[in-house]
């Protein structure tokens, strides 16, 4: 086939978004924090599902920028934060540890 070239086949597969299910508790979080770009039009872009009481932030981005979020998280796992918040941070934790690990890597 003359539109294929040899060099494609080494290139590697883009990285495809995925949407993720932030708790509310978490995703109220970061919007006090000075993010980056990508971070903040994930959080900005997100859409709001509302859940009983309170609700969840569906962020559709690629999987670095959930690990990136989730390590800007980190303080809601500590002592500081309560109980409610150190269980969202684990729910969202789990959804982004689930993903494949190559996936998650940070560039």
């Amino acid at each position: 086939m003359p539109e294929h070239h040899a060099s494609d086949n080494g290139a590697p597969a883009p990285v495809l978004p995925v949407a993720l299910d932030m708790p509310g508790k978490v995703a109220d979080f970061p919007r006090k924090l000075e993010l980056d770009e990508v971070e903040r039009a994930a959080i900005t872009d997100g859409e709001t599902v509302r859940r009983g009481q309170g609700y969840t932030l569906r962020i559709t981005v690629v999987p670095a920028v959930h690990r990136q979020l989730l390590d800007r998280c980190q303080p809601l796992n500590g002592a500081a934060a309560v109980p409610a918040q150190r269980k969202a941070r684990r729910e969202y934790a789990n959804r982004v540890n689930a993903l494949p690990e190559a996936l998650t890597e940070h560039p």
